[in-house]
């Protein structure tokens, strides 16, 4: 394990306690809450290197698939999930396995509420859980993507509740996740994880917690640059996501092939980094975690953090334009977008997943039924999807579909899709990641 710190934090205080031997009848080293796409390749990655662990879920089929051998998340296969099984890994509902785990890490879903800001109520009740098991010698460890302070101001006062006191009776961190789904090359265990301890001495458990089975570890001064790091990794995409996109809609109106300027400007070995147009941004990073960043910045500071609201303004309207040049398009083919039959290709929001989270395939089916299109998909990794409730039909036989339909959309590039049979076969194609460049495909 190599540990990197961002700056010098000090003597080095021992960890709380001693975890080992509590007398508990079966205790783990680990326990996870939350067993979706963050919290399961966790357990994986824990008990591939002998650590005892449990899981904790509160949706009664996810814990029922996992203790029969089934995952149902893209990057853990039932192969993985029958090995944790053997190995001892067991999956509850009941917040009871919480008590006999020497390391507890939070990994609940962290969505947008109405108004825009962050919703915690997940974390807020995944605490209280904690809080209600809590023991003396226990780290607690949110992985949960949230705003900066949250740990300190929200998840603290939760646990400190219990009467025992972070730093003293028990030790509390920050670590952000860094899942890419359907990533074979940078894993859980290849990527560097960054740490970050509401003292020190929390610190240095979270830091000898996560060496056991990642290669390196970064440790944060606290919590909030842990916390600011992560917003930091999203929001640096999500602006340069952003700045494409448009750069993409401009070049079209000054006759510039946006593509080939890219592929000009990456050969440049330094000061730049090749992003790509797209029909939208999906996932649960890219459109949703600078959220939490622009809402700290107006609650706390009173002003509007520019360069994500003006983000997210461009990627919330690709959509719309995607929309309205497949109308352009069918128009310039003598054919109105009303009534006319579209098939979109690959609704996931990444190659080679089935991941639809926030996927922009969603608006896009949403504005071509406004226009009273005939909408239908193909997804290798789909096999049924709807949108506000209403499903979309989903198309067997693709190569028919390619002919029959007027207008064919690639949203999403998996590689399972022969390209060059995609624009030889469809009547009308357009091609929205810049993949197709070939006479009579539109590209966006």
């Amino acid at each position: 394990m190599q540990v990197e710190r961002t700056q010098p934090l000090g003597d080095r205080i021992e960890p709380l306690g001693d975890t080992e031997g509590q007398g508990l009848t079966g205790e783990v080293e680990l326990a996870v809450i939350g067993l979706g796409y963050v919290g399961l390749p966790l357990a994986r990655e824990a008990v591939s290197v002998g650590l005892r662990v449990v899981g904790l879920d509160l949706d009664p089929h996810v814990v029922a698939g996992l203790n029969s051998g089934r995952s149902h998340v893209d990057d853990v296969s039932d192969d993985d999930v029958r090995r944790m099984r053997e190995a001892g890994f067991t999956a509850y509902t009941d917040d009871a396995c919480l008590e006999r785990a020497q390391t507890v890490v939070i990994c609940v879903p962290t969505p947008l509420s109405d108004d825009g800001g962050p919703d915690l109520g997940a974390v807020i009740s995944a605490t209280r859980a904690v809080a209600g098991r809590l023991r003396r010698g226990q780290l607690v460890v949110l992985e949960s993507t949230t705003y900066p302070g949250t740990t300190e101001e929200v998840v603290r006062p939760l646990l400190e509740e219990s009467g025992l006191r972070v730093g003293e009776d028990v030790a509390l961190a920050f670590s952000p996740e860094r899942i890419d789904p359907g990533n074979t090359r940078h894993g859980l265990r290849e990527t560097p994880k960054v740490v970050g301890g509401c003292t020190p001495s929390c610190a240095v458990r979270a830091v000898t917690f996560y060496g056991k089975f990642v290669n390196m570890i970064v440790q944060a001064k606290g919590t909030r640059e842990a916390e600011m790091a992560k917003l930091l990794e999203n929001t640096y995409r999500h602006v340069n996501i952003a700045l494409v996109n448009e750069l993409a809609i401009i070049s079209r109106e000054l006759h510039v092939d946006v593509w080939d300027a890219i592929r000009c400007a990456g050969t440049k070995p330094f000061g730049f980094q090749a992003f790509r147009p797209s029909p939208g941004v999906g996932g649960h990073c890219i459109p949703i975690d600078p959220n939490y960043l622009s809402y700290k910045v107006r609650s706390s500071l009173g002003y509007e953090f520019r360069f994500v609201e003006l983000a997210q303004e461009i990627n919330r309207r690709m959509p719309e334009y995607v929309v309205r040049r497949a109308q352009d398009l069918l128009n310039t083919a003598g054919r109105p977008l009303h009534g006319s039959r579209v098939l979109l290709l690959g609704v996931t929001y990444k190659p080679d997943v089935a991941d639809l989270r926030e996927t922009p395939a969603e608006p896009v089916t949403r504005l071509l039924r406004e226009r009273q299109a005939e909408v239908a998909f193909h997804d290798p990794h789909v096999e049924r999807w709807s949108v506000d409730g209403v499903a979309v039909p989903r198309v067997g036989d693709l190569t028919a579909a390619l002919r029959e339909y007027d207008l064919t959309i690639l949203l999403q590039d998996h590689s399972a899709y022969d390209l060059p049979t995609l624009a030889d076969t469809a009547g009308l194609l357009f091609d929205t990641r810049g993949r197709i460049f070939k006479p009579g495909v539109e590209v966006l």
